[in-house]
């Protein structure tokens, strides 16, 4: 298996989204979203319309039961992701809350699958000149490296991401030898 890491460059983010908006509201959403929740691809994929909508209202935290934890998830949903649910609801205008968020234009009332979403970020990525090996985990890499970077402690990111230590946290997020030398030279104490 190939080593996907976080997109590092917030400009990337910003164009990646303009990539895929243009392409399609539902590969725009799923990157929001994937980029804004911190769960993993095989989750996002099976979220439905209720999910994000009760029928008036989006909520204002989402809540979902992880695959491979079996544990619950609950998020709230930042502006962007609400701008992001209100685009989707509004051009998909869905007509089952049951009915799969990232639907297959296959016709089916079924998901994407993780190879499609796959080639959605990838695609978007090269797209728009992205250096990193992406893959549809590098989403999820991308919130935990952007919390990092916003300060915020490893031990709340590795809450977040469900891990069962920093150590696996910092290295999941890719913080290299090059960020801790930084460090250093930042302190310059």
């Amino acid at each position: 298996m190939n080593y996907v890491e976080p997109i590092r460059d917030k400009r990337k983010i910003k164009a990646m989204k303009l990539f895929l908006k243009k392409q399609s509201i539902r590969n725009y959403f799923l990157f929001t979203i994937g980029i804004s929740s911190a769960l993993r691809i095989s989750d996002i994929l099976e979220m439905k319309v209720h999910h994000i909508w009760d029928g008036k209202n989006i909520p204002e935290f989402i809540e979902v039961k992880e695959k491979k934890s079996g544990k619950m998830k609950t998020f709230p949903v930042s502006l962007n992701l609400k701008n992001a649910i209100q685009e989707y609801l509004s051009y998909y205008k869905p007509t089952s809350r049951n009915q799969y968020l990232f639907l297959s234009k296959k016709g089916i009332n079924q998901p994407i699958t993780r190879f499609q979403a796959l080639r959605i970020i990838k695609e978007a990525g090269v797209a728009v000149g992205v250096k990193e090996n992406l893959g549809s985990h590098s989403m999820r890499k991308t919130w935990g490296y952007w919390a990092y970077q916003e300060g915020y402690p490893i031990a709340l990111i590795c809450e977040a991401l469900n891990h069962s230590s920093e150590r696996v946290t910092r290295r999941y997020i890719g913080i290299t030898r090059n960020d801790v030398d930084e460090m250093y030279l930042t302190l310059n104490l």
